[in-house]
């Protein structure tokens, strides 16, 4: 419109520039100029001050009707940089117009060059502080948005975790509480894979306890944990692996791109793990990670909970009947079936008209043995420790029976500062008459040696023969030779059960209470009792 008046005079080079002026406006209309903190957005607003510099000195410099133009680039410059760029771009603008007329102009008119210069000036200067006020209440909105974000996340974690609260079992009964645990794994978290594994006192090893989603072993010994949950267990807190291929993986579970591991920690201590795992990398995010470590804490305490009162169960009557049964079964219980074969071979021996009296006899001199088997057994179950009777007496007592019976050289080395708690000495003894008990039924040893030591607050007792030993790898196993009963006993009473074996050699079982593993008893000093 302003260029309406020198067209209407036949001025071709006005008409040219107004038909680039309005093209290039059109363009920028369909496409908008797109700025960021780059190089490249500077040079496209540099080309298109440069346009309007170059229009504005070809059609009569000041005077000319497109120096709007010219103020809407310097505007552009300063709502894309700010204060600094627009000021640049307007000192530029206007020393390349001014130089120009100055040069190629006789009677150049200063004074709306200055007025022209003034107002380029106060628009670069509006145009910054309009940039500085719109970044400044984007910033706001994004705090504000931000802040938004953290109080949605909280409140939902918050109301995960009353859930969990909520949910999580009152009874203490062990696999009650793991299936209550598992079930709210599943509400809470999408995963592929998950698996609460927890740690067996006794050996230190971890015990699969409820797995989804995954095949695994049982069992899973200390130096055969993923590298993520060993690390997790070393720091005592949580681990989140976006990409377990990147970071050397594998996870608990094969084929698994991304993971997060947390402990469960009760009394201060380490008594599981948590896995879950996905086949997607990148899957977990940091909201699953903090509802995570949530979920922890209120689960550890009921698995605690039932695993303490499952220990308090086992010295019970129930689990004593148990054992019970199962020792007389183990030494008896095949006795009775000899007798019963025998009986029926010499009856239909009879039968045949066969001389039977030789048999007989036999048969009789088997019963007064399995008798004997049964006093014995009787004997050393009802053989315990007592406020008038330590350990160490109860001991000699006992290995002066299995010596009668089994013709074992039996060495007992000792050393005593002071009783242990009486519930803590009769596991102690249990746990010695166990191990005493399989080597006499399967180790087809000659010698035992016994160390015991205690020291009041701590103790170690040490059983190794010189039988058979374990096939090689199942040295250890919970079901190997009653192995069970003894990793039981010392669970009860925070004890802690090695079992080495080697096949041909012999077998050496280690109870230690209160005392390191890697801390090897010393044998100095301790005296020698020979019953």
């Amino acid at each position: 419109m302003l260029a309406a008046a020198d067209i209407h005079d036949n001025n071709a080079t006005t008409a040219l520039w107004c038909l680039a002026v309005v093209a290039y406006a059109g363009l920028r209309t369909i496409r908008p100029m797109r700025v960021e903190d780059d190089l490249q957005s500077a040079i496209a607003i540099g080309v298109e001050v440069v346009l309007h510099v170059v229009v504005v000195v070809s059609t009569g410099y000041w005077d000319s009707p497109f120096v709007f133009s010219l103020v809407t680039a310097i505007i552009i410059a300063g709502f894309a940089r700010g204060f600094i760029f627009a000021l640049l771009f307007a000192t530029l603008s206007l020393a390349s117009v001014t130089s120009t007329e100055f040069l190629r102009t006789d009677s150049p008119d200063v004074r709306l060059a200055g007025q022209w210069a003034a107002l380029t000036v106060l628009i670069a200067v509006v145009a910054g502080y309009t940039r500085r006020i719109s970044g400044e209440a984007d910033r706001q909105q994004t705090l504000a948005l931000d802040r938004l974000g953290r109080l949605s996340d909280a409140n939902a974690l918050l109301f995960s975790l009353h859930r969990v609260a909520q949910s999580l079992p009152a009874s203490l009964d062990l696999d009650e509480a793991l299936d209550s645990t598992m079930g709210r794994l599943r509400d809470l978290f999408d995963f592929t894979a998950a698996a609460v594994l927890l740690l067996d006192d006794a050996d230190r090893g971890w015990v699969v306890s409820r797995r989804e989603g995954t095949r695994l072993p049982p069992r899973i010994p200390v130096d055969e944990l993923p590298a993520a949950m060993a690390t997790a267990v070393a720091q005592r807190g949580s681990v989140s692996e976006p990409n377990l291929l990147v970071t050397g993986g594998p996870g608990l579970a094969p084929r698994m791109y991304s993971g997060i591991y947390t402990v469960l920690l009760a009394r201060g201590a380490v008594i599981g793990l948590v896995s879950l795992e996905h086949t997607e990398a990148n899957h977990f995010t940091e909201r699953d990670v903090e509802l995570l470590k949530g979920f922890a804490e209120p689960a550890a305490l009921a698995l605690d909970n039932a695993r303490w009162f499952a220990r308090l169960r086992t010295v019970g009557a129930e689990e004593e009947r148990t054992r019970i049964a199962r020792d007389l079964h183990d030494r008896i219980g095949q006795s009775l079936a000899y007798l019963a074969f025998e009986l029926d071979r010499i009856v239909k021996s009879d039968g045949r008209g066969d001389q039977v009296g030789p048999s007989l006899e036999q048969l009789r001199s088997d019963i007064r043995d399995v008798i004997r088997e049964v006093r014995d057994t009787l004997y050393d179950l009802r053989t315990d420790v007592s406020e008038d009777h330590d350990m160490l007496s109860v001991l000699n007592l006992y290995l002066q029976r299995v010596r009668e019976r089994s013709k074992l050289d039996v060495v007992l080395r000792s050393e005593e500062t002071g009783r242990l708690p009486l519930a803590q000495e009769r596991e102690m003894f249990r746990i010695a008459q166990e191990a005493l008990a399989n080597i006499e039924k399967h180790a087809e040893a000659t010698q035992v040696t016994i160390t015991w030591q205690c020291a009041g607050h701590a103790a170690v007792l040490d059983i190794a023969d010189n039988g058979k030993g374990f096939p090689i790898g199942q040295a250890g196993r919970l079901d190997s030779y009653g192995l069970i009963g003894m990793r039981e006993r010392a669970a009860s009473i925070g004890a802690t059960l090695h079992v080495e074996s080697d096949l041909g050699v012999g077998t050496r079982v280690r109870c230690l209470l209160g005392v390191q593993p890697a801390v090897r008893p010393s044998l100095l000093g301790l005296r020698r009792s020979a019953v």
